[in-house]
């Protein structure tokens, strides 16, 4: 029996990944974590997603109930999630983070936190879009700089984020198998009079609107082709099935940083 916790079990994200442990006879739902400032404090979790009373209470103190459990799952925000970090890691438990929006100084920071701990970090936890990173890769490999790469990220207008960490991480992989700096060649967005595209640059644009799940396009175009890569997520349940699948990937995992890549075995 797997014991998991979830960091941010009261949002969206959260609450169907807490929901699909739940109900796993092989896993068992050990908390819920949430903001002090979240409506649902104190409440019995169950009730508050319509599966009835659970006898699991949502709080807010990550550290009182930590030794409870053998892994904790985080989809919070940048900010709360290095603290829980903090925590995970003083207590050497083994946790999935699925947070987005990390700057480049908070990711040095979590690589410090996690050396020690089983560590998995994806912006990603969809088996579509990590089969994305790869093919992505392999064409980014292929063709050389007269093509042209540019991607589209598209999200609910509730998205805080932007360009969401699946582009992020599909301009890194291109960058590596590139050998540039990402930092010197992304684009992010063009206005005005910018004179041609300059050869080798990382196009990134976001869209925001309604309800949309996820979508990521990336254009490979020449002067006389054009290639595209896109995957398109119909519902957050593709995101909460791939993270079921890391915490079994997860379980008696020695310390290591781990990807979702490792999960799937592409």
């Amino acid at each position: 029996m797997i014991k998991v916790i979830v960091c941010g079990g009261g949002g969206k994200m959260g609450s169907k990944v807490a929901q699909l442990i739940y109900q796993n006879k092989d896993m068992k739902l050990v908390g819920i974590i949430e903001s002090p400032m979240h409506p649902n404090i104190g409440k019995d979790w169950g009730i508050t997603v319509g599966l009835g009373k659970t006898e699991i209470i949502i709080g807010d103190n990550l550290e009182k109930i930590i030794q409870d459990t053998a892994q904790v799952v985080e989809f919070t925000n940048p900010k709360v999630s290095l603290q829980h970090l903090e925590t995970v890691s003083k207590y050497k438990k083994a946790m999935i983070m699925g947070t987005t929006g990390f700057s480049s100084e908070e990711i040095k920071k979590i690589n410090k936190l996690a050396k020690n701990i089983p560590f998995l970090l994806s912006p990603n936890m969809s088996l579509g879009v990590n089969l994305l990173f790869k093919l992505v890769t392999e064409t980014a490999a292929a063709l050389d700089d007269n093509y042209d790469i540019e991607i589209i990220e598209t999200h609910h207008r509730f998205k805080k984020d932007s360009p969401s960490g699946t582009a992020k991480k599909l301009a890194q992989e291109i960058a590596k198998v590139r050998n540039v700096n990402l930092d010197q060649v992304t684009i992010y967005g063009r206005e005005g009079m910018i004179g041609e595209r300059k050869r080798g640059e990382i196009g990134i644009h976001s869209v925001r609107g309604g309800d949309i799940a996820g979508e990521h396009t990336v254009i490979f175009t020449s002067l006389g082709e054009r290639l595209e890569l896109t995957h398109k997520a119909h519902s957050r349940d593709t995101f909460a099935y791939g993270t079921i699948q890391a915490i079994k990937f997860m379980e008696g995992k020695p310390a290591g940083f781990y990807e979702m890549k490792d999960v799937l075995n592409i």
